[in-house]
């Protein structure tokens, strides 16, 4: 099951994820980054999963620079999962999805 992610711009980040009362997953990607595009799905996927539970979004680097500079995004893809505005965890590189599952559900619990 596939659902819609969230897409997260600099304009609504504080709104959607930091101000969120639910543990949030960010993917930073950019189209022009494989891994990135390898890793789309998975999202997808993930934000159908944890529909109501969590956040799902994805921060396009490019067109959000601020968002990304502002966490220090050097590499991409970097997930960040945010909890209660914080960053509580981070991934880099595309990853299987019951591993990113693995660290949403370590937060939510």
């Amino acid at each position: 099951m596939s659902g819609k992610y969230l897409v997260a711009t600099d304009q609504n980040f504080k709104a959607e994820v930091l101000e969120s009362d639910k543990v949030a997953l960010v993917d930073f990607w950019a189209a022009w980054c494989g891994p990135c595009m390898m890793l789309g799905p998975v999202i997808e996927e993930l934000a159908g999963d944890y529909e109501g539970k969590a956040v799902i979004a994805k921060v396009n680097v490019d067109e959000n620079p601020n968002t990304a500079a502002q966490y220090g995004i050097r590499s991409i893809p970097t997930m960040l999962v945010f909890k209660n505005g914080q960053v509580v965890d981070q991934m880099v590189g595309a990853m299987p999805k019951n591993m990113i599952a693995k660290k949403i559900d370590e937060h939510i619990g």
